[in-house]
């Protein structure tokens, strides 16, 4: 096991259970589309302390996996250009072993591509995965990212395709996290280009949308859920940071993104279509159809993502 290889203390056994995973999660309680807080067992784990993630960064370094800006981005900050338009000068390895002077937001990718990492991801997912299939069956494509930031750095206002747990190992910071069907804070058309092309030019911060946030304050053995296309900001505390985040598709995910996707499609059409899930019989047909044409593109080779795998293959 991962956790007796690195050295980790894992949580005690209960007398004739398996080991308490690693994050605390409450069957009775979890909604898988709504926001909500957790705890963990992860703040030690020698895999996230500075010295291994050092370590984890030249490797990621070589193959491209590493996102990184300067501390001067802010809230409003385009996500994808934030790297461009606040560069962070520094090496991956520079920036980690000095993060506290670096005046860096630094982000390893896909953590799941490095073998020991992929344990991690699994280890801790593997262990919540019973809970969460109750409400939320179908968990694949898991992933790991892992965040290294300066006091004071900011991660601009966006929103991702998966399920996620965000959990903090060093630090505080505020996590802000709006509802993954807040149309106001980012509208249907938005969500359906980026489900549709990975874009989130249609998603514009304004200072008032924190009255309609959520708000998460994470101390190490804190986190937060947050579902799929919940928009969220982070802003971190006046000492270095290190968050793990473990991330997933399921079912209910996957068919959101392809009715997304082909509302994108209407919506070019000149077809304004109706909100994913506000009408479910309209929802099941256009399901349907999409399905047929993923399936068609496939039987004509044309590449399609395989987003069942167990593991994000990016």
């Amino acid at each position: 096991m991962l956790a007796m290889r690195v050295g980790i203390e894992r949580p005690k056994r209960r007398s004739g259970h398996d080991p308490v995973p690693l994050i605390k999660l409450d069957p009775r309680c979890f909604a898988p589309y709504q926001n909500q807080a957790v705890s963990l067992h992860l703040a030690g784990h020698p895999l996230l302390q500075l010295p291994a993630l050092v370590e984890l960064g030249k490797r990621l370094e070589t193959r491209g996996s590493i996102r990184t800006h300067s501390d001067s981005a802010v809230a409003g900050t385009p996500f994808t250009d934030a790297p461009g338009m606040h560069p962070n000068a520094r090496s991956a390895t520079e920036t980690l072993a000095g993060i506290e002077s670096a005046h860096a937001w630094m982000s390893l990718l896909n953590v799941q591509l490095d073998p020991l990492y992929r344990e991690l991801v699994e280890e801790v997912l593997e262990g919540i995965r019973p809970s969460i299939e109750r409400r939320d069956p179908g968990m694949c494509y898991r992933g790991g990212w892992i965040f290294v930031t300066s006091p004071g750095a900011v991660t601009p206002f966006h929103f991702d395709k998966e399920h996620n747990f965000i959990l903090q190992i060093r630090g505080h910071k505020r996590v802000f996290v709006w509802d993954h069907r807040d149309e106001v804070v980012a509208s249907e058309q938005s969500r359906d280009a980026f489900h549709r092309h990975h874009v989130r030019d249609l998603l514009a911060w304004r200072e008032e949308f924190r009255e309609r946030a959520r708000v998460f304050e994470l101390a190490p053995g804190q986190g937060a859920y947050m579902p799929s296309t919940s928009p969220h900001m982070v802003e971190n505390g006046g000492e270095p940071s290190v968050t793990a985040s473990f991330t997933y598709y399921t079912a209910s995910t996957r068919r959101d993104a392809l009715l997304h996707a082909a509302h994108h499609l209407l919506r070019r059409a000149g077809w304004v279509p109706p909100a994913v899930g506000r009408h479910p019989a309209f929802d099941a047909e256009t399901h349907a159809c999409a399905s047929m044409a993923v399936a068609g593109l496939r039987l004509a080779g044309r590449r399609v993502r395989d987003s069942q795998a167990p593991f994000a293959l990016r």
